[in-house]
């Protein structure tokens, strides 16, 4: 058991030298731009929920 373990932590040793890592402004411009979406889609989401309220309210309640 203990001789898997230190198997799978040397081979996420090797996995983590070949990963990509974005550079600081890199990251901080992806940050941006997720919650600019996160942001839009909240209120995409909320006009459609204020609409579908008003014509139920109006029309069909």
């Amino acid at each position: 058991m203990l001789e898997k373990l230190i198997n799978f932590l040397r081979d996420v040793r090797v996995e983590m030298k070949k990963v990509t890592w974005p550079t600081r402004s890199q990251a901080i411009n992806y940050t941006i731009v997720v919650i600019l979406i996160s942001v839009g889609v909240a209120l995409f989401l909320g006009a459609l929920d204020a609409l579908f309220t008003f014509v139920l309210d109006n029309f069909i309640l």
